[in-house]
């Protein structure tokens, strides 16, 4: 009877999440507001972007065509996915407000609907929105991204970037580390190189000093000139010299050149195969690209955290009406991105693991949904 009951109970809660016509109605107001504040918020950013643009665009003869489609028709999704989770925060707050002040709440529990069902069609939107947000960020955007920057470098601000990278610390292989004081990209010169080889006990058999080292684009490998080669074998030293060496390092130009600011342009695999490649060569870097990567997965679940809120934060009638839930709801919203702000600085300044810095807001907004929840009117 026990195993009948219980197939009974499974069967009855498979058929209570059964999409309804409340829900439908729900769902239409939630997706609905959504695209209608992503629309209204982006047209205003446009507005005043190309207010405070449009100097620029002139002084460095940008073509219209440029401007409308290299520029902002990537310019659009990147900013509005990237204060998405925000957007969903609004709409919650400001349809659900509205529910509560026509009492269609009130109405929709006094009809045997619990809260934790009413709850059903805010998550199926905010799965949908989320699932967007995750395939734009890793598989769309990153290309947009590569668009809109080469766009900005033209016409904006055309920049001659760093014409040096300084202190490189790299491992090259297991066992083999190199250091380079500075890298030019432009000529391809590095200057004051070392490779420095170690055994698996940890002490060093060999290093390779040289003022110049060149990476010869014919052969695809760097040449050492004037270099010295320090070898040690049972405590005894052997010193040689010499004029130009070619190394066996697998280390490219590109390694070196690689400007963090271009991690918004890798879409999801070419990060994970870069941030592989960081993790081998031991970058100082590597904290900028996986601080990116976790986001990227963290950002779509901030969706269900301030759905969360934003539900059991407005489905209460208060005195101040929609108003001051949504005032209350900007502060939320708006101290979750400060917040998830300073944990990716203490990540990059500091000791926070990346991972940590990037769901630390999460967490902490989830706990703050759970507390609204048991609050919230059942």
């Amino acid at each position: 009877m026990e195993g009948i009951n219980d197939k009974k109970t499974i069967r009855e809660a498979i058929v209570s999440l059964k999409v309804k016509i409340i829900d439908w109605y729900i769902i239409r107001k939630f997706l609905g507001t959504f695209f209608f504040c992503l629309v209204l918020i982006m047209t205003i950013a446009v507005v005043f972007d190309f207010a405070e643009k449009i100097d620029n665009f002139m002084q460095h003869a940008a073509p219209w065509k440029a401007v409308i489609f290299d520029y902002y028709l990537n310019f659009v999704p990147y900013f509005a996915i990237l204060f998405a989770p925000l957007f969903v925060f609004i709409a919650v707050i400001f349809f659900t407000s509205r529910m509560a002040a026509n009492t269609e709440i009130i109405a929709i529990l006094n009809c045997g609907m619990s809260f934790r069902r009413m709850m059903w069609p805010y998550f199926i939107s905010a799965t949908v929105i989320a699932l967007f947000i995750f395939y734009l960020t890793n598989f769309v955007i990153p290309h947009s991204n590569l668009i809109r920057m080469d766009f900005e470098d033209k016409y904006y601000h055309p920049t001659t970037r760093k014409a040096s990278v300084e202190e490189i610390h790299r491992q090259d292989r297991k066992n083999v580390y190199i250091y380079m004081e500075s890298y030019n990209p432009i000529y391809f010169r590095g200057r004051n190189f070392t490779i420095e080889k170690f055994n698996d006990s940890g002490k060093l058999v060999s290093k390779l000093s040289s003022p110049t080292v060149v990476w010869d684009s014919t052969k695809n490998k760097w040449s050492a000139l004037n270099y010295m080669v320090r070898e040690i074998e049972n405590n005894k030293e052997v010193i040689t010299y010499g004029t130009k060496i070619d190394t066996t390092l697998i280390i490219k130009p590109s390694d070196f050149s690689k400007d963090p600011g271009m991690v918004a342009t890798m879409k999801y695999r070419e990060l994970n195969e870069y941030i592989k490649l960081l993790q081998l060569q031991g970058s100082d870097e590597l904290r900028v690209f996986l601080i990116e990567k976790h986001r990227r997965i963290a950002s779509p679940f901030a969706v269900f955290i301030l759905t969360l809120i934003g539900v059991t934060l407005s489905s209460r009638k208060i005195r101040g009406g929609i108003g001051m839930n949504i005032g209350i709801g900007l502060a939320l919203s708006f101290s979750y991105i400060l917040f998830q702000q300073f944990a990716s600085q203490f990540s990059l300044k500091g000791n926070l693991a990346p991972m940590l810095a990037m769901w630390i807001p999460n967490l902490l907004y989830l706990v703050i949904g759970s507390v609204l929840y048991k609050m919230a009117p059942k």
